[in-house]
């Protein structure tokens, strides 16, 4: 029956009581009998009549007591089984007598209230309901004489006491809904008249009445569903009134009776004096005036049989639109001359107001399991909330702020529309001075927002249900502005209101950041899908319970929404050409029909109501089809006839003209007749009635009409419209009534806000509520966090940024911080790069480290301001954490770094990479020392260590701040201020920036790079100023620490870095310590790089060309540390270096050091590396080498040793041809195989060329052994084929070439430049003729091989004709027969050299003794003996015109000159 469970034990509101034995409770009954009559016997009327007289019995009153004091002692029963109302009755007879005086009742009140709180009257009390209800009966119509004001008081005080006892006993449940509203009746009334009472009556009334209310709603919560609670639509017994008693009670009268006054306390009707409004009705006034004659009577016993049901929802119901009620009374009370407006306005409003609260708290969501409750919530509650909340009372406002507050936690399902309103036309409007709200208005609006705001759910609620329903405003957004716009000062000083809208702003964001991680994996496209078109008003959710239903949907309804607001505008300049936009974004089909159409007009907001009037009025026939379709969207049932039409006009203006008022009032006659056919007979009467309306609308509200319609006249004027008939004259009358009360608005509001909520307005609300979309309720997941922060994070920053900057305490500077770093976690989650870089930006500039000043100043304003010390603190936590969202914000952080490093305050090893620690420390020593970044030229050199542990180690010797210049000392105060700065900007980790740029993205390292490039340009062009040079040098280290921690992606940032380096070295013209930097950062670069990226060797060695282009004098100026590096490089990387290109810059840079006096040392130990046992030569250096060798050799810049050294280096390097020649042979085919023997034979011929140059060293050490060195690599050619005419080649360019050289040299040099060249010409003869003999054989066979062997001759008769120092060599005269005796007798036994009987001069014989007659004429004979020769001639002739088999070779007249 929707009653009150019954429970055992003792409710909330009740503390455990010990119960009394059965004589304990006989004993202080009979002790309250005692005290009872003892005030008795104290009156002279009771005194007189206590005497015993014949003539004269007892009172009553006194009878009853002493019955009852003469049985209590003699029951054999348990108290509980006795029933409580013979013990109860005399104590009540007492309080209910008129005869009694205030000390007597006072009495009798305490003992029931003692009797009530020991916890004798509970659930298993034989008849406790009946006794129960006594009581309240009793005390409610106590009566009692008023002798002075305190006693009274006194009693009022008690009837309070045992109201509340009532209501706090176990026994509550007895209690039926007419007694519960009874005693709710009756502590209203003494909280009203306690108004006139002394103060502690006043508080003890509001006091009880507030605990009266929390104990009623208490039980809400467990009050089971009520399905029989009330007949649908009845009333009560008493309709918005609390329950009556009887209705022949004086209600609240004041009357004079034997000059004593008496008071009832059942009912109130009318309190305190004639000015008091009436509060309630009685059950016979309300039987008049509110319930119809017919169902009257039906709906008055019903509503007697609930409020005589145990105790449950109906008296709730009565209770809580009482307290409504108790809102309403403000708009009919009078005042008189003498009341005090003001007080009261508050007063009243606010002890209503304050009771609501209670019951809301208490009952919390069980209200929605109750439409009678919810539905006075929904209407008129939230009415008054809504006019009340417009109060200049900062008291009603924040006690309705908070009962909103409690309704959207509690009730936000089924409250949407309502919230709606009430944040549109309460808070939002009052938080904003625009609208004339005062200063205290306006903090108790933004107090409210910021704490709906610090709810979890509350702005991801606002953004679901209204900013996307295409049917409401966008309250977040508003709220979002709203905030942010009231954190910016204008023109004045931070309020307390700027704090507060500042604390809201940072509790959303917060509440955002800390749900990143927690999303629901939904595809971001989901808005966008289905670019058709689609009728947008028929969408609908699936699920609006489940996130994976509802999330999608809002989405896409919020880009709908998007559009429409593009469309609605579009139609308000152009309405024709507003509708064409709306085909061609897809919200109109291609062929507009009058459903889409009228559905637009109907459902999207921000639209002229102007041009939606002229455009339904119009006689178009199209443009009738949708006026008919827009009335269709309406829902009429159970509506009134002045509420529908108040609904339908308040969707567009009426227009002016009288045939399209016509128009819209048919359409909305015949949709309201078809809806409520009951009312009318037909769709004409509504229309006349409807024409009707609007005439005595005008009448009434119009200034202009002077004569204004009265009711019957309007009664008049609707005669006969009702098919004939009369409508019924209630009927007529109440319209006329609400219209006269409320005007219909005519020009409706523009826009989706609510300026002003009128009773016509709120009806619209009421409306539009029932026909709401569920409400979505939010969880902790962050599902529309994304959307939300595109709208919130622009107007946050800026708000955020202007109270950082104008707030100078900590606690709200760290407050913006907090926010600061939550927009950036946002930010990077959701891949808002702009908005990160656009808070670096806002947050650098309050570094003050971008305004320009002198070092002594910037550490002393960097150290005093607070605020600069947090915004660096926060701008690199920023960078640390969320590097990878960051692009342009990085120029500024840059900025900030490179100011910090001119002040000195930053780590010493900032721009090391990981790998330096691991360095060793013997590293090479630089020409020129290191200096700091604020170091002058005074600053000795000798101060820099020449030797560091690292190149990137030695360069970062720069980020250290130099206090050497020359000015004066800083004082203490100045170096511990600077120390705790360093040790702040310590905290800060700016060099994990750089050190973990490995892990930024790819496109935010490419920007990082890119502003460093960029800086280290500005600097480095700049005016030649040292800092500016030590800060182009700074950027240039980090550049290269970046570089060196992204070898793993190198590829990204390697051409910007290379070209970065390469304009300084080809800028650089004298050496500096940039362009030393950039030529060891290049070098650092290769060395750790090149065992990582085989596809990137060639393009880094490549870059090492760059050295080769230094300036000459800076080239020389780092030859030797140069050529470390390279010789480093070379030691650990030459197995990666496989291409030509990439050999040809190393050797390059090693052969260019052969020369130099420092460098050559370091050059030649790499060389050794790379070609000594071959160990890393190839075919793609080995002749690159052989030059590189050759050019060692012949340097004087070394020891004789070097030189010798390089020479045999150059001749073991044969062993790596023949090994390649072997390979090749085994492993390629013939074709390939040819290729590269041709290829392998020019490298040899490169070798020896090589070597014959050397032998020409005017150096006779290095010059013998060059010869030796090419003998053996003459020899050694054996495992190698070697074409014949590659032999041909050696013999004409290196052999011969050699031969004449040493010649010339021998006849023509001083002894001082070449010494001892004999010896050399002994070596070189005997070369070839070993070189000859070598080839002979596969030579001998070739047209060439007579102008071959005649060249050998030719040399040989130039040695034995030369004179070295004017003397001939008896060495050589000794040495050269010997070699050419043995040359001849091995051609002789290989058949080579055979007698011809040619006729001429030109046979290979006769030319060959020819020329050996001019060296040694006798040698003929001791080669060939003459019988040899005749035995020879002999065979030759039997053989007549066969030529010589062996090789008796002819040779053509041309080809005998040597």
């Amino acid at each position: 029956m929707g009653d009150l469970t019954t429970q055992s034990g003792s409710n909330g509101f009740n503390g455990e009581h010990i119960k009394p034995s059965r004589g304990a409770f006989a004993c202080m009954i009979n002790s309250e009998i005692g005290a009872v009559l003892a005030v008795m016997r104290r009156n002279v009327r009771w005194g007189v009549r206590y005497v015993a007289d014949d003539d004269q019995l007892e009172h009553s009153l006194i009878h009853s007591l002493k019955e009852l004091r003469k049985q209590i002692f003699s029951w054999q029963h348990q108290w509980q089984n006795v029933d409580p109302v013979v013990y109860l009755q005399p104590f009540l007879d007492v309080i209910q007598s008129d005869e009694t005086g205030a000390p007597i009742t006072g009495v009798a009140l305490s003992s029931i209230y003692k009797i009530l709180t020991l916890d004798v009257l509970d659930l298993d009390t034989v008849n406790v309901g009946d006794a129960m209800h006594l009581i309240v009966d009793a005390v409610t119509s106590c009566r009692f004489e008023v002798t002075d004001p305190a006693s009274e008081e006194v009693v009022l005080m008690k009837i309070l006491q045992v109201l509340l006892s009532c209501m706090k006993s176990k026994a509550t449940t007895r209690l039926s809904n007419k007694h519960v509203c009874m005693i709710a009746n009756t502590c209203f009334r003494i909280v009203h008249q306690a108004s006139s009472k002394g103060e502690l009556l006043q508080r003890i009334a509001r006091h009880t009445m507030h605990e009266l209310v929390r104990c009623i709603f208490s039980h809400l919560p467990s009050i089971s569903s009520t399905e029989h609670e009330m007949a649908d639509g009845s009333s009560l017994s008493a309709s918005g009134v609390v329950g009556t008693q009887n209705g022949n009670h004086m209600l609240g009268s004041t009357q004079l009776e034997n000059g004593n006054v008496g008071m009832s306390y059942d009912c109130p009707s009318s309190i305190g004096d004639a000015s008091s409004p009436p509060i309630v009705k009685s059950a016979t006034e309300m039987d008049t005036s509110m319930i119809g004659e017919s169902d009257g009577k039906e709906d008055a016993q019903y509503g007697e049989i609930l409020m005589m049901a145990p105790f449950g929802i109906p008296c709730m119901v009565e209770i809580f639109q009482f307290l409504c009620s108790l809102l309403n009374v403000i708009e009919n009370i009078g005042f008189g001359p003498k009341s005090n407006p003001i007080a009261y306005d508050e007063d009243v409003p606010l002890f209503a107001l304050g009771l609501i609260n209670s019951a809301i708290e208490l009952g919390g969501p069980s209200f929605s399991r109750h439409p009678k409750l919810l539905a006075l919530i929904q209407d008129e509650l939230f009415r008054n909330l809504m006019q009340f909340g417009l109060s200049k009372s900062p008291l009603i406002l924040s006690t309705v702020c908070s009962i909103v507050l409690n309704l959207y936690y509690h009730l936000r399902t089924e409250l949407k529309v309502q919230l709606e309103a009430f944040f549109s036309c309460v808070l939002l409007k009052l938080a904003q001075s625009k609208h004339g709200s005062s200063y205290q208005q306006q903090e108790v609006a933004m107090e409210a927002l910021v704490d709906l705001c610090r709810m979890q759910t509350f702005m991801a609620e606002m953004y679901a249900n209204f900013d996307c329903d295409i049917t409401c405003s966008n309250v977040f957004e508003d709220i979002a502005n709203l905030l942010s716009k009231s954190a910016f000062p204008v023109n004045g000083p931070l309020s307390a209101m700027h704090i507060l809208a500042l604390d809201g702003l940072v509790f959303m964001i917060k509440g955002m950041a800390e749900r990143i991680g927690n999303e629901l994996p939904v595809s971001d496209e989901a808005s966008t899908d289905g670019e058709g078109y689609e009728a947008f008003w028929t969408l609908k959710c699936q699920n609006y319970s489940d996130p994976n239903s509802w999330f999608p949907f809002v989405r896409k309804m919020k880009y709908i929404k998007r559009k429409l607001t593009i469309g609605a505008d579009h139609f308000n300049r152009d309405p024709k050409k507003g509708l064409e936009f709306l085909q061609g974004i897809h919200l109109l089909p291609d062929k507009l029909d009058p459903e889409s159409v009228a559905s637009f007009f109907r459902y999207t907001t921000g639209l002229d109501k102007n041009l939606i009037g002229d455009f339904l009025g119009n006689h178009d026939e199209f443009c009738v089809q949708v006026l008919h379709e827009f009335a269709r969207t309406f829902d009429f049932h159970e509506m009134n006839f002045d509420s529908a039409l108040r609904v339908f006009l308040g969707t567009f203006r009426l227009p002016g003209e009288s045939q399209k008022i016509q128009r819209v009032l048919e359409a909305f006659a015949e949709r309201y007749y078809e809806q409520s056919p009951h009312i009318f007979c037909n769709k004409d009467a509504a229309l006349l009635l409807s024409y009707s309306l609007i005439m005595l609308n005008t009448d009434q509200h119009n200034v202009q009409v002077k004569k204004k319609m009265t009711e019957e006249d309007f009664i008049r004027n609707n005669r006969h419209i009702n098919g004939g008939e009369d409508l019924p004259r209630e009927y007529l009358s109440e319209l006329y009534h609400s219209i006269c009360e409320n005007e219909i608005q005519m020009i409706p509001d523009q826009g989706t806000g609510f300026p002003e909520m009128t009773s016509s307005r709120w009806i619209n609300v009421v409306h539009k509520s029932k026909e709401r979309t569920p409400f979505i309720a939010c969880d902790s997941r962050a599902l529309l966090d994304h959307d939300m922060f595109a709208i919130l994070s622009g107007p946050t920053i800026a708000a955020i940024s202007v109270v950082f900057d104008q707030e100078e305490h900590e606690d709200v500077l760290q407050t913006c911080v907090d926010g600061f770093l939550a927009i950036a976690k946002i930010s990077a989650q959701y891949h808002f790069g702009d908005v990160l870089d656009d808070l670096v930006v806002s947050l650098c500039k309050f570094t003050t480290l971008l305004t320009p000043s002198s070092v002594e100043e910037a550490i002393v304003s960097f150290g005093d301001d607070a605020r600069a010390r947090m915004a660096t603190t926060t701008v690199f936590t920023i960078a640390n954490s969320y590097g990878d969202y960051i692009h342009s914000g990085w120029r500024n952080i840059l900025d900030c770094v490179l100011s910090l490093h001119k002040l000195g305050l930053l780590p010493a090893r900032l721009a090391s990479d990981a790998a330096d620690e691991m360095e060793s420390s013997s590293d090479h020593e630089l020409c020129k020392p290191a200096t700091s970044s604020l170091s002058t030229s005074q600053t000795a050199p000798v101060a820099t260590p020449r030797k560091s542990s690292s190149l990137i180690g030695r360069f970062s010797q720069l980020l250290s701040f130099d206090m050497e210049e020359p000015r004066l000392q800083p004082t203490e105060e100045q170096l511990a201020a600077q120390q705790h700065l360093r040790e702040i900007v310590q905290k800060c980790h700016i060099d994990n920036i750089f050190m973990e740029s490995k892990f930024l993205q790819a496109e935010s390292l490419l920007q990082l790079v890119g502003v460093i490039i960029l800086a280290a340009g500005r600097f480095s062009k700049g005016s030649g100023i040292m800092e500016d040079e030590d800060t182009a040098v700074f950027c240039l280290e980090l550049l290269i620490a970046i570089t060196l921690n992204n070898r793993d992606r190198i590829l990204i940032i390697w051409q910007n870095v290379y070209k970065h380096i390469s304009d300084i070295v080809q800028q650089k013209a004298i050496p500096c310590t940039l362009v030393e930097k950039a030529v060891f950062g290049l070098l650092k670069i290769c060395q750790r790089l090149l065992p990582y990226k085989e596809n990137l060797t060639d393009e880094l060695l490549k870059s090492m060309q760059l050295i080769l282009k230094l300036d000459a004098r800076v080239a020389d100026a780092y030859c030797e540390p140069i050529t470390q590096e390279v010789m480093r490089l070379v030691k650990a990387n030459a197995t990666h270096i496989r291409s030509h290109l990439g050999w040809r810059t190393i050797i390059s840079l090693i052969f260019i050091t052969a020369r130099h006096p420092e460098a050559s040392e370091f050059g030649f130990e790499a060389l050794v590396f790379i070609m000594s046992e071959g160990a890393h030569l190839l075919p793609s250096n080995y002749v690159l080498c052989v030059d590189a060798a050759k050019e060692f050799a012949e340097s004087r810049v070394g020891e004789v040793d070097r030189s010798i050294s390089a020479l045999d280096m150059m001749a073991g390097s044969v062993v790596c041809l023949v090994r390649w020649s072997y390979e090749t042979k085994n492993a390629v085919e013939e074709e390939a195989a040819m290729k590269v023997s041709r290829d392998i034979g020019e490298m040899w011929l490169r070798l020896v060329q090589g070597l014959r140059a050397v032998c020409l060293d005017q150096r006779e050490e290095v010059r013998n052994h060059a010869i030796l060195t090419l003998q053996r690599s003459l020899a050694g050619v054996d495992g190698i084929h070697v074409p014949n005419a590659m032999w041909f080649q050696c013999f004409d360019l290196v052999v011969f070439t050699l031969m004449d050289d040493l010649l010339e040299i021998a006849q023509g040099s001083s002894s001082k430049e070449y010494r001892k060249m004999e010896g050399t010409l002994v070596l070189a003869t005997k070369l070839m003729s070993k070189a000859f003999l070598q080839s002979l054989q596969d030579l001998s066979q070739q047209p060439s091989f007579c102008k071959l062997w005649l060249g050998v001759l030719n040399r040989m008769e130039r040695c034995m004709k030369v004179k070295l120092r004017g003397k001939r060599s008896e060495k050589i005269h000794e040495l050269v027969p010997e070699l050419l005796k043995n040359t001849l007798l091995v051609m002789k036994t290989t058949g080579i050299l055979m007698p011809s009987d040619d006729v001429g001069g030109d046979s290979f014989w006769q030319l060959t003794w020819l020329h050996v007659k001019n060296i040694v004429p006798s040698l003929q004979s001791e080669v060939f003996s003459e019988q040899e020769l005749e035995q020879m001639q002999a065979k030759h002739k039997k053989t007549a015109g066969i030529p010589v088999t062996d090789g008796a070779v002819l040779v053509p007249s041309n080809e005998t000159t040597a």
